[in-house]
């Protein structure tokens, strides 16, 4: 793993939020998304070089709607940037981690994305990327 990538915020209404974190930050997001096959719309901000992604669930099914209903909005995920996502699955599954999408799948902010279970993480959803080329 090289860095962390960004850490992921789970909000409730993705305007109003956005407003907070534009006047934390001094600057607008630089990105906005949405993953339909995810459920989910997402606003990216940099501060220095660290990235904040703001995720609001667009369906009641979304893993974001779920995660707000059982905790609130708060820290969802910390991510971390990977060469190779594929043999990065293979050497953590060796490892004992749970892997909850063994396939990579495409991600907001041009990334293919893997999670780990946070059974396996003492307690924290790890999500793994890699950029599309």
């Amino acid at each position: 793993m090289k860095k962390i990538e960004h850490i992921g915020i789970a909000v409730i209404d993705l305007e109003e939020a956005s407003i907070v974190y534009e006047k934390l930050f001094g600057s607008a997001a630089y990105k906005r998304e949405e993953v339909v096959n995810e459920g989910v719309k997402t606003a990216f901000f940099k501060n220095g070089p660290n990235k904040i992604e703001l995720l609001e669930a667009t369906n009641a099914e979304s893993p974001i709607a779920k995660f707000i209903a059982k905790k609130g909005e708060g820290i969802h995920h910390i991510a971390f940037e990977v060469d190779d996502i594929v043999s990065e699955i293979a050497r953590l599954k060796k490892e004992g981690f749970i892997v909850l999408n063994e396939t990579p799948k495409k991600g907001a902010d041009n990334k293919l994305v893997v999670f780990l279970h946070p059974k396996s993480t003492n307690g924290v959803l790890i999500e793994l990327c890699q950029e599309i080329y």
